[in-house]
């Protein structure tokens, strides 16, 4: 009788199986994130406002330093959807372009931090020894200072820009990540998987990088998300103190630096409202998804 042999898929091509595993995972994880109503409302939120920001030029209605002096703190109207500001500019237009400038400083500040933070905690966690020691003592000591004074220091010294406070952001959110990777590195290292590849000789950096890091994704993924919040809201803070983004480009904090003036509060309600509440509600949001993937990823969640 015949045996059927069965035909390797051609080279860099995925068996059915292991495509059948892994299209099980993805739903598993997607079933685990949807059971987080909260969550979902959240994602569904970020996804128009970060849409909202890409077609900024396009949905805009007036150029967001545009000025109108007659119709300074104009009501919300069918005009001025969302009415205007102290310099008759639409509100409307410049929360939309200072959604770009907010959402860009925490991607690219929290890109940056994670990706320190994962390189110094892979370096600590699995080497180890001497390594470890000094890794975590500079941790410590940035820990120590305090970290709303630090950034006022720094943002004080150095112009606001864009630029610099993404910088500054990464250089001052790493030690966070950096610990939870080393703790995941430390736990990770001893695995017979890990064990089995010193054995033939794999090299360091491939482990770390090819066969750890992989399995220490979704805390790393957690915090990030859970970090872009804390850097709009400390990239707002700073810009409502007037050491942040500098007038006249927009952003969500500086637009509240310019409500503050007790009159306006009084009679211009719409002013400090608006920004104030994308604030709100996108670092709220930005914590919601956060929650939802670390229970998605939680290895001992129900299925």
């Amino acid at each position: 009788m015949n045996q059927l042999k069965t035909v390797p898929p051609p080279h860099g091509a995925v068996s059915p199986v292991a495509e059948k595993k892994r299209d099980t995972l993805t739903h598993i994880l997607c079933k685990r994130f949807i059971k987080n109503k909260l969550a979902v409302i959240g994602l569904v939120f970020l996804l128009a406002v970060i849409s909202s920001a890409i077609l900024a030029p396009i949905i805009a209605p007036f150029a967001p330093e545009q000025q109108d002096l007659l119709k300074r703190l104009s009501p919300p109207g069918q005009e001025h959807l969302l009415g205007t500001d102290k310099f008759g500019r639409d509100l409307f237009s410049r929360l939309l372009y200072g959604a770009q400038i907010s959402l860009l400083v925490g991607f690219a500040s929290v890109l940056g931090s994670i990706t320190i933070g994962t390189a110094v905690g892979a370096a600590a966690g699995y080497f180890g020894g001497f390594l470890d020691s000094v890794l975590m003592r500079i941790v410590d000591i940035i820990l120590s200072i305090p970290s709303i004074f630090l950034l006022i220091t720094l943002v004080t010294i150095f112009k606001p820009g864009v630029d610099k406070l993404i910088i500054i952001f990464a250089l001052l959110g790493w030690t966070t990540t950096a610990r939870l990777v080393r703790g995941e590195y430390l736990s990770l290292r001893t695995r017979e998987f890990v064990l089995a590849s010193k054995t033939i000789g794999t090299r360091s950096s491939r482990i770390i990088f090819s066969h750890i890091l992989p399995n220490a994704m979704g805390p790393i993924i957690v915090t990030a998300t859970l970090n872009i919040g804390g850097v709009i809201l400390a990239e707002s803070a700073l810009s409502y103190l007037g050491l942040g983004i500098q007038p006249p480009t927009a952003s969500w904090g500086n637009m509240l630096q310019d409500a503050q003036n007790y009159t306006i509060l009084l009679t211009a309600w719409w002013y400090p409202l608006f920004p104030g509440l994308l604030i709100l509600l996108t670092v709220l949001s930005f914590n919601f998804v956060g929650d939802g993937l670390r229970d998605a990823l939680d290895p001992k969640a129900e299925k």
